[in-house]
């Protein structure tokens, strides 16, 4: 028998749909972070994080819109391919981009299989509940294994016309909890549950037997997630409440760039010994 920490073994077996829902079973907590490029997928893949989405955040966070709704499907795939190309043990998810899946399921099929086929992703994430439980099926039903996505979901930002936080009312936390059941049932294998009360989210992971990763929902998830420009100090344009930052990068890059631009124009660099 093994006498290495489970923490550290862990780090180095592949994370697949169903050892997600093992940890669930187990209660051990689901690390999840965003990523867009090559080189920062790699880390957080050595760093043993267990779920890497390549969000359609990439929208706000590389491409500076303003939302996620700009976001199109052959961009989803370029970032997708870079960030497969640099995770051995994570699970990577893709984001399936705003109206790549909405207008019917046979659309919705292909365009999933383009991510799992072309951008070597090895699951898609949908925003909504029960309205596209039938598109969920038809895209499990081929074998492409489906993430759910509730409460804010930042696609529909022009329909809520905010980002405060979903399912205060009684009506619409109801609604949360009959999506997250029937999600389950339409076969995702986990669900990304955003900016709910803790309490609703809580009930949630409990009331179905598939992970429920929380970003602004509370601890009473089976997982977490961040976009890690937020939570490396990167994206600065706003700071949610519950993004912790693990470090401040955007002050660190900045004094770097300036250091080099001083030196640049002082004739500091390159020095002699950096020269050939």
């Amino acid at each position: 028998m093994s006498t290495q920490p489970r923490s550290e073994s862990s780090k180095s077996r592949k994370v697949t749909t169903r050892s997600l829902r093992q940890m669930k079973e187990r209660g051990d907590p689901i690390a999840a972070l965003t990523a867009y490029d090559f080189l920062t997928a790699e880390l957080l893949d050595r760093a043993g994080i267990d779920v890497i989405l390549v969000g359609d955040s990439a929208g706000m966070v590389v491409q500076g819109l303003d939302t996620t709704v700009g976001v199109t499907m052959e961009q989803m795939l370029y970032h997708c391919q870079v960030v497969s190309r640099g995770v051995e043990r994570a699970l990577v998810v893709g984001d399936m981009p705003f109206m790549s899946y909405q207008v019917n399921a046979d659309e919705a099929l292909r365009n999933a299989g383009r991510m799992v086929k072309e951008a070597g992703v090895e699951a898609v994430k949908l925003e909504g509940g029960q309205s596209i439980c039938g598109t969920v099926r038809r895209i499990v039903d081929v074998g492409i294994p489906v993430m759910g996505h509730l409460g804010l979901t930042p696609q529909s930002i022009h329909k809520f016309g905010t980002y405060q936080v979903r399912a205060t009312e009684p009506e619409e936390a109801d609604e949360v909890r009959r999506d997250a059941l029937a999600l389950a049932e339409a076969g995702a294998f986990a669900l990304v549950i955003e900016k709910v009360p803790a309490q609703l989210a809580s009930e949630v992971a409990r009331s179905v037997d598939i992970p429920v990763i929380g970003i602004g929902a509370g601890a009473g998830c089976d997982g977490q997630i961040l976009v890690t420009q937020d939570m490396l100090g990167l994206y600065t344009r706003f700071h949610p409440r519950f993004v912790r930052r693990y470090a401040e990068l955007g002050n660190a890059m900045l004094g770097a760039f300036e250091s080099y631009q001083r030196d640049v124009k002082a004739r500091k660099f390159p020095s002699a010994d950096e020269s050939y």
